[in-house]
Order: C-alpha cells, then sequence, then structure tokens
C-alpha cells in the first residue's frame, strides 16, 4: 500500500508558539523540526505495521518542518520551494494522513490557528469555510485518495471530524484561548492563540503510532470530504491596520487544483 503523508508544523506538540518554533533562525527552530519529524515517524512506524509498502512525506509547512537526517529510513521526502498544490499526490495512493495540523483561521480553542498564513481572515469554497487541513483532505479527493488520519491540536481534530466524522483523530495539544481573532490584523491574531495545553511529545508519539495503524486498517471504511464542482473560492485577508478593513477576492473553476492554486495571487 502506498501511502500520502502531509505534515505541517503549527499543529505538533512541543510547538509552543510561532515566532521561536517555525521560522528558520528563530531560537527553537531546530527543536521544533525535530518533534515535527519524530512525530512523522511515528506515524509511518504504525503505517509500517498495518502493512504499508511505500510512503511519501510531504513538508507542507513553508519553511520547512522535516529534518532529513531524521527522517525514517522507509519514507520518501518532497520537500522545497516553489511547489503547489497537488504536492505530489496522484491517484496512485491508497490513502492519506496529516501530521501536525492545526486549526483553520478564527477557530475558539485553536491553538496557533491560521489559514495558509496570519493574513488571511477566511477562506470559503461554495460557501464552506475551510482551512489547510480541509483543503488538503479536498486535493487528495480529487485523486481518489481518501485521508483517513489527523493528529493536531484538539481543535483541527474537530475541525476535520465535522468534515469527515469517519476520520482517526490524534489531539496532541488543546487550546485554552477562548473566542475568535476574527477582524484583527495579521499581528494580532498571530499573539492571539498562543496558549496552549500539551501532551509530553513522547506521549503524542505512541498515540500517533497507534492511531495511523488504525486507520489504515480501517481505510475503506472511512469517508473522504468532497465539495462538487463548479466552485467559487472567497479569499478574505485581515486589514492591515488595526479596525480596518478587510480585502476580499473572487475565484471560480471547474477544475479544484486550479482553483486551490489561485490564492497564491491575491497575497
Amino acid at each position: 500500500m502506498k501511502i500520502y503523508i502531509m505534515t505541517d508544523m503549527e499543529g505538533v506538540c512541543g510547538v509552543i508558539n510561532s515566532d521561536d518554533y517555525t521560522s528558520p533562525g528563530s531560537r527553537y527552530y531546530e527543536i521544533g523540526r525535530e518533534l515535527t519529524t519524530l512525530e512523522v515517524n511515528s506515524a509511518i512506524e504504525g503505517l509500517l505495521e498495518a502493512g504499508a509498502t511505500e510512503i511519501l512525506v510531504v513538508d507542507g509547512h513553508g519553511a520547512g518542518a522535516i529534518n532529513p537526517s531524521l527522517l525514517h529510513r522507509e519514507a520518501k521526502l518532497l520537500a522545497g520551494r516553489p511547489i503547489g498544490y497537488p504536492f505530489g499526490c496522484d491517484d496512485s495512493f491508497d490513502c492519506a494522513l496529516m501530521i501536525g495540523q492545526h486549526a483553520k483561521t478564527n477557530t475558539d480553542g485553536g491553538h496557533l490557528c491560521h489559514t495558509g498564513s496570519f493574513h488571511v481572515e477566511n477562506l470559503l469554497i461554495n460557501g464552506v469555510s475551510v482551512g489547510e487541513a480541509g483543503c488538503n483532505m479536498l486535493f487528495t479527493a480529487y485523486y481518489g485518495v481518501p485521508t483517513i488520519m489527523l493528529s493536531g491540536d484538539e481543535a483541527a481534530c474537530n475541525e476535520v471530524k465535522a468534515l469527515a466524522p469517519t476520520m482517526e483523530v490524534v489531539a496532541v495539544k488543546y487550546g485554552i484561548k477562548r473566542g475568535s481573532a476574527s477582524g484583527l490584523t495579521a499581528d494580532e491574531n498571530k499573539n492571539f492563540n498562543g496558549a496552549a495545553i500539551h501532551l509530553s511529545p513522547e506521549k503524542a508519539r505512541s498515540l500517533i503510532r497507534e492511531k495511523a495503524k488504525i486507520a489504515l486498517e480501517r481505510k475503506d471504511s472511512i469517508q473522504p470530504f468532497w465539495l462538487d464542482p463548479p466552485y467559487e473560492l472567497e479569499y478574505i485577508l485581515r486589514p492591515e491596520i488595526p479596525n480596518g478593513r478587510t480585502r476580499v477576492a473572487r475565484v471560480t473553476s471547474n477544475d479544484l487544483i486550479e482553483l486551490l492554486n489561485s490564492p497564491k495571487n491575491f497575497i
């Protein structure tokens, strides 16, 4: 079985904030990369136990989150920029997972939640608000590849369960900030939801390994999230100054991949 793993960084256990952990040159960036890679390795171990024979890991974090020197020996890595949808996915894969995923922007209780960047106020496809997780689930489903599991903060888990109730999820941390950052600037949003209760990374990795195995064993019973064409994408950017106005762009397409690649033209 051939497995696709999309990764991110803000949903990883032990990644405390963006400024210190998620950007090159920040004081704990290498620790963040290690934490991310070890969570991915745990998922790989569970997948191998369940019969996976080929695994592609995609480094989906903008600045890079995977340390290749630590990556499991049985995995291949897609990394580097520029890259866009479908991020190496095609119909040869049997299923997909997401590791280290955060919730979409403005999520109550989300830790470091955002959609694409902290500049985004909302992203809607055919009127449905989706975050990075939802977009990932859509583009794999485009190729007939169901997303069977997500690990990340609790809010991200709740988000995908609302879209695909039969998915497996692993909550590795729990945001404690209540309310929404709607209407705030990017800088205000970035600092809005930085507090969370984290599991120990070792415990988180144990749960991820266990759930990855379970998810692959029951992949045929997991129903994908999907939206039918034609598509309209609404992309809303945060105000540039406090109490300023949001900016809105809309694009239509009959092709999902073309649609998902369009927001980069608005940033």
